[in-house]
C-alpha cells in the first residue's frame, strides 16, 4: 500500500510548491471524483511524465516509456488483447517467471491480483499513462485479435486428445490439466468476453457428446464455439479452483464466488456448480456494478410513472410490491428505490436470497435455509432493530406475507417482490396465500409490475414498414398504427449481429386508492379491479410497451413477446 500521498510526493520532488498543492486541493474539492494528478495536469502545473514519476515513487514501481519499449512476441502471447484492453495494461517483459505489465492506473493494485490468478505468473506493475497504454495495445495487437476458435486450435495442437484423456478422473492429473496455460487462456477469454459484452450469466453445460458454453446477454442465451468434450472436467475444475470450491467433490451442488477487478471496476461472479448425468454444470452470474446503475432516473421509467412511484416510496408505512417473472429487473428497481431513500436519518434493513449488490449504509442479511435462516425468521429479528424501511427479497409463503403485513401495520415501510403477471394479480396472489382482504387494504400502498425488453441497437437501427399481420399482433387498428414510424436493428458488429443492444424497462404502476380498497374488501374479480385501475390512470404493460415502440426504442416482436393485451 502507498504510504505517502501523491501531492506530498510532487512537492518533495520539486514539481509543486506548497501553495500550488493547496490550490490543487481546492480545485479537487470542486470536482469530486477527479484524482489529484489529473487536476494538477489540467491546471498546467505538472506534465504527464512528472505524474508518472510521482506515482512510481508512491507505489514502488518503475516508470516505463512505452513508445520506446520493444515488446517480445512471446510476451504478447501470454496476455490476450481482450484482457489487455479491459484491464488497461500492456505486457512488456517476462523474466524468471515474473511478468511485468505497464499500467494506465498503477493505483489499481487489485488488477495485479486478478492477472496473477488468470495467468499463473507472478505479475508486477510498472507505471505508464492511459494514452500510451492504449496506443501500445492498438499497435501490438493490431494483427493479434484472437478468437475462441484460435484458442481452441492452440489447445488441440498443444494437448493431444489422448494426453488430455489419459488422466480420467485422477484428481492429480485433473488439477494439472486445469492449471495448464491453454485451459487458463480459454476460460480467461470466455470470462472477459462475457464481461465486455455486459453478459448477465455464463453457462457451462456438459452433454454426452459435447460441452456447451452459452452466454446470456440482454436476457437471451447465445452459444459460443464449444470446446472439445474431453476438456469439460478441466474447465470446470479451473472454475472451482478460482471460486475456492472443493475440486474433489463431484456429487453435491456447490456455490462460491470469484471477485475480479476489471478496468478499475469491481465485478463479482457468483458460481453455482451442479452435478448432472454427464459431469458438472456451472452457471456464473455476472454482477457488474458499472452495468447496473442503481438510480431510479436510469431504469427507463417514463416521467409520469416515475413521479408517482417516487411519491409512493416515501410514504411513512405500508407495503410496496414489485412484481414480474424471474429476470425482469425487480431487484434492480427495489435497490434503486432504497438507494434514493438511503440517508443518515433512515434505518434500512434488507433480507435477501442472496444479497446481490452491497450498498453502503444498508444492513443486508443473507437468507440461508440450510440452517433455518428463512425470510420469516430473519424478519422477526429485524423488527427488534428499530428499522424505518425493510426490504424482503421475496414473499414466498403465508408466514412471510403475514410478518410483512404485521410490519406495515406497526409503522414500517416494507418493500418486496412477488411473481405475478401484472399488478392487479398481486392482490389475488396474496389473497390466495391466506392474507385476509381487510389486512391487504390496510397495508398495500402500491404495486409495480415490470418487464425488460431489448433495445434496438443505435448503430444499425433502421426504419421499416411493418405488414398488416405484424401490426394486428399489437391489436391496434391498422390505420391508427400506420401514423407511427417503426424500427428494427439490421445487425452489426456492435450488437453481435442481433439487432439489439441493452434493455429497457416497461412498467405498470397500480396506486392502491380507496376505490381499489373497496373492491379488494368485496372480493371483486380481477378484471373489474384492472378496469377500475385503468380508469384511474394506470398504464398497462402493453400500453407502456406501445409507447416504447412508437419512441423507436424497441421492436414490435419484443413487446408482443413480453406483454399481453387486457380486454376492457
Amino acid at each position: 500500500m502507498a504510504s505517502r500521498r501523491l501531492g506530498q510526493i510532487l512537492v518533495d520532488l520539486g514539481y509543486l510548491t506548497e501553495d500550488q498543492l493547496w490550490d490543487v486541493l481546492e480545485q479537487q474539492k470542486q470536482s469530486p471524483g477527479e484524482v489529484i494528478g489529473r487536476v494538477a495536469v489540467r491546471l498546467g502545473l505538472v506534465n504527464e511524465a512528472q505524474i508518472s514519476e510521482a506515482l512510481a515513487e508512491q507505489w514502488g514501481m518503475q516508470v516505463v516509456n512505452l513508445p520506446e519499449t520493444n515488446v517480445p512476441a512471446k510476451v504478447l502471447e501470454l496476455v490476450p488483447e481482450t484482457m489487455a484492453s479491459l484491464y488497461k495494461i500492456m505486457p512488456i517483459a517476462l523474466k524468471d517467471n515474473i511478468l511485468t505489465v505497464a499500467m494506465a492506473d498503477p493505483q489499481n493494485i487489485a488488477a495485479l491480483d486478478d492477472l496473477r490468478n488468470f495467468l499463473g505468473y507472478d505479475v508486477r506493475g510498472a507505471v505508464s499513462n492511459e494514452m500510451h497504454v492504449q496506443q501500445a495495445i492498438e499497435r501490438y495487437y493490431a494483427d493479434r485479435q484472437e478468437s475462441i476458435e484460435d484458442v481452441l486450435s492452440d489447445i488441440e495442437e498443444q494437448m493431444g486428445e489422448e494426453q488430455a484423456r489419459s488422466g480420467g478422473f485422477d484428481l492429480t492429473s485433473q488439477e494439472e490439466l486445469a492449471d495448464a496455460a491453454p485451459i487458463r487462456k480459454l476460460l480467461n477469454m470466455v470470462l472477459l468476453l462475457a464481461i465486455r459484452d455486459q453478459a448477465s450469466d455464463i453457462h457451462l453445460e456438459p452433454f454426452e457428446d459435447e460441452f456447451k458454453i452459452r452466454v446470456k446477454a440482454d436476457g437471451v442465451l447465445y452459444e459460443m464455439v464449444p470446446p472439445p468434450r474431453h476438456l469439460a472436467n478441466a474447465i470446470v475444475t479451473r472454475v472451482k479452483v478460482m471460486a475456492e470450491l472443493d475440486i474433489a467433490e463431484r456429487r453435491l451442488p456447490q456455490d462460491g464466488r470469484i471477485e475480479l477487478n476489471v478496468g478499475g471496476n469491481s465485478v463479482d461472479l457468483r458460481v453455482s456448480v451442479l452435478p448432472t448425468m454427464f459431469g458438472e454444470a456451472v452457471v456464473m452470474r455476472v454482477l457488474d456494478r458499472t452495468v447496473v446503475q442503481l438510480d431510479l432516473n436510469k431504469i427507463g421509467m417514463d416521467a409520469n410513472t416515475l413521479s408517482r412511484f417516487r411519491q409512493m416510496i416515501r410514504r411513512p408505512n405500508g407495503i410496496v410490491l414489485v412484481t414480474g417473472p424471474t429476470g425482469s429487473g425487480k431487484t434492480t428497481t427495489l435497490y434503486s428505490a432504497l438507494n434514493e431513500l438511503n440517508d443518515i436519518e433512515t434505518k434500512i434493513i434488507t433480507t435477501e436470497d442472496p444479497v446481490e449488490y452491497e450498498i453502503e449504509g444498508l444492513l443486508q442479511i443473507p437468507v440461508n435455509p440450510d440452517i433455518e435462516v428463512t425470510f420469516a425468521t430473519v424478519l422477526r429479528g429485524i423488527l427488534r432493530h428499530d428499522p424505518d424501511t425493510i426490504l424482503i427479497g421475496e414473499i414466498r409463503d403465508f408466514e412471510t406475507a403475514e410478518i410483512a403485513v404485521q410490519s406495515a401495520l406497526t409503522g414500517h415501510l416494507v418493500f418486496s417482490t412477488l411473481h405475478t403477471n401484472d399488478a392487479p394479480s398481486a392482490v389475488t396472489r396474496l389473497r390466495d396465500m391466506g392474507i385476509p382482504p381487510f389486512l391487504l387494504t390496510a397495508t398495500l400502498e402500491a404495486i409495480l409490475a415490470q418487464r425488460l425488453v431489448r433495445k434496438i441497437c443505435v448503430e444499425c437501427r433502421t426504419q421499416f414498414e411493418p405488414s398488416d399481420e405484424l401490426l394486428m399482433e399489437l391489436q391496434l387498428p391498422v390505420a391508427q398504427a400506420r401514423k407511427y414510424k417503426f424500427y428494427y436493428g439490421r445487425g452489426c458488429q456492435r450488437c453481435n449481429n442481433t439487432g439489439y443492444k441493452g434493455r429497457c424497462g416497461v412498467y405498470e404502476l397500480l396506486d392502491v386508492t380507496d376505490d381499489i380498497r373497496d373492491m379488494v374488501v368485496s372480493n371483486a374479480p380481477i378484471d373489474e379491479l384492472r378496469h377500475l385501475a385503468r380508469s384511474q390512470g394506470m398504464t398497462t404493460l402493453r400500453e407502456a410497451g406501445l409507447k416504447q415502440i412508437f419512441d423507436g426504442a424497441t421492436t414490435i416482436d419484443e413487446i408482443v413477446r413480453e406483454t399481453v393485451t387486457e380486454d376492457d
